[in-house]
């Protein structure tokens, strides 16, 4: 039994590996009501996890759900241990089963798996495609198979009715080959380099050339400009003087 559990749970993880972009290491959100299960059955969860996933793992959960007064003193314990992610309700408190919930969203973009007793929960979660779910039966752990929402996900995505994670991915790595990415909108704007002052404009600017005054006399007058003037030649032409004889 222990070799075809350890069979199925490879084909599943590889159905989640290769629809929905699941990679090491496995994040798995834990709640109370599994801690509680595994403290009962003695299941060492952080021991097991890695054996029956055949990779690493990172177990984690939220403060919300750490913080719970219907949790018992041992499973909070377990919790403890494991990773704390940020929620947004540790202020204004609502049921851990909602918290979990609000974690995946619509699309489960951070790849979680959910390790949880709660069936209520596990309802709400088989309706949103690629989240993998871990239950305790019979002393062992167990992941569920893939739900029907998933199933159903990846065969519009094989007709061309949706696209896939792995294929967003691809479209993304091949418009930034290609130089192209998002809209102009999108972008950040550039920031423009200060220029600096024009240097023709740091230049002294040169003073204009001053006239030179008129000099002056001793007497203090102006001196006068003489002019000299041509004179003018007679128009009386005198006859050469007769040779001798």
């Amino acid at each position: 039994m222990k070799i075809k559990r350890q069979k199925q749970a490879k084909k599943n993880i590889s159905f989640y590996k290769y629809n929905f972009s699941f990679r090491e290491p496995f994040q798995i959100l834990v709640d109370g009501t599994f801690c509680q299960a595994a403290l009962k059955n003695k299941i060492q969860i952080k021991e097991q996890m890695p054996k029956y996933l055949m990779g690493e793992v990172q177990l984690c959960t939220t403060k919300l759900v750490l913080n719970c007064e219907q949790m018992l003193y041992g499973a909070k314990l377990i919790l403890q241990r494991y990773q704390v992610r940020k929620c947004a309700h540790f202020k204004d408190p609502i049921p851990a089963s909602e918290c979990l919930l609000s974690m995946l969203g619509k699309t489960n973009p951070h790849h979680y798996f959910i390790a949880t007793q709660d069936h209520t929960l596990t309802t709400s979660l088989k309706e949103i495609p690629g989240v993998p779910l871990f239950y305790i039966i019979l002393n062992t752990i167990v992941l569920d198979k893939p739900s029907e929402a998933s199933l159903d996900y990846v065969q519009k995505v094989q007709l061309g009715e949706l696209v896939s994670p792995t294929q967003q991915e691809s479209i993304r790595s091949l418009k930034e080959e290609q130089g192209l990415g998002p809209r102009d909108t999108e972008r950040r704007p550039r920031k423009r380099k200060r220029k600096g002052p024009n240097p023709l404009s740091c230049l002294k600017k040169k003073k204009k050339a001053e006239p030179t005054p008129p000099k002056k006399t001793e007497d203090g007058q102006k001196k006068k400009r003489s002019r000299h003037k041509r004179r003018k030649s007679s128009g009386v032409v005198t006859a050469p003087a007769a040779p001798h004889q």
